[in-house]
């Protein structure tokens, strides 16, 4: 049986991993299932539990370090090891930075979207070395290419990039893969979500969205990644074409992004 352990798996992506991994591996899966709002949590494991899969539930706010060292104990007491950990927990934001006057709510950002995945990893670590298992990160294509009116995302989703790039290089001979996934602008709620210039939640995305991917076709291509054990998984042929045009013309790359905003939050 192998179990995998996914954070933020309430909605959006992480959930929909739930549900695909569920359906896949039916009774060969064993779910731990980690996010803030433990209803919404339920009504996912619910759905994975009747498609055959066995779920655990532990409420998990990542941006606490005990809290993660408490779930991967819970998931290793229950289950007795760790085969895979997908890092998907995380949170959006939208602002330039100039209209930013207190940046106490990036620090917030920083310690869900990067140190959770960091704090998870270090505890999950000693059990996915036993079981020469996998380590997933879910990143954003803003973790690859600074995003004009995102700078504090950019920032979490570029340390998590450099992160676990190294780490990726350090297990390379305990047998332990690394999968970073960058999707592009997926239609969840995240964006709405996530913090605006003063910290609250935006209400909206700044993005625009006419040809967001969906989140099963996320979550797929994420599934399909950590199975075959890829390096990276790069979504959307923008993404892959503009990682490398940034390092030819990377005036046009900046271009490209301003382009993807939507008028009222570009910069004056």
């Amino acid at each position: 049986m192998q179990s995998i352990v996914i954070t933020g798996a309430s909605d959006g992506i992480g959930a929909e991993l739930a549900r695909q991994l569920a359906r896949r591996d039916g009774a060969g899966a064993a779910l731990v299932l980690a996010a803030r709002n433990p209803a919404t949590l339920q009504g996912v494991a619910d759905t994975c539990t009747a498609a055959g899969a066995q779920c655990l539930v532990v409420p998990t706010d990542v941006g606490d370090p005990a809290q993660c060292r408490a779930l991967i104990d819970a998931a290793v007491r229950r289950i007795g090891g760790i085969d895979t950990l997908v890092n998907n927990a995380g949170m959006s934001a939208q602002a330039l930075f100039e209209d930013t006057t207190d940046l106490r709510w990036t620090e917030d950002l920083m310690r869900v979207n990067h140190w959770g995945a960091v704090w998870c990893t270090h505890a999950a670590l000693p059990h996915l070395k036993a079981a020469r298992g996998r380590i997933v990160a879910v990143s954003s294509l803003a973790g690859l290419v600074g995003v004009p009116g995102r700078t504090a995302y950019c920032a979490t989703k570029f340390a998590m990039t450099g992160f676990f790039e190294a780490l990726r290089a350090e297990l390379k001979g305990a047998g332990v893969s690394v999968t970073t996934a960058y999707p592009g602008v997926v239609a969840t709620q995240i964006r709405y979500r996530g913090y605006n210039a003063a910290g609250q939640a935006a209400g909206a995305s700044g993005l625009k969205e006419d040809d967001a991917m969906s989140v099963e076709e996320c979550a797929r291509l994420i599934v399909d990644g950590m199975t075959r054990r890829q390096r990276e998984v790069v979504m959307t042929t923008k993404g892959k074409i503009g990682r490398y045009l940034k390092l030819l013309a990377p005036g046009v790359v900046e271009n490209l992004a301003l382009a993807a905003l939507k008028d009222d939050v570009k910069p004056r």
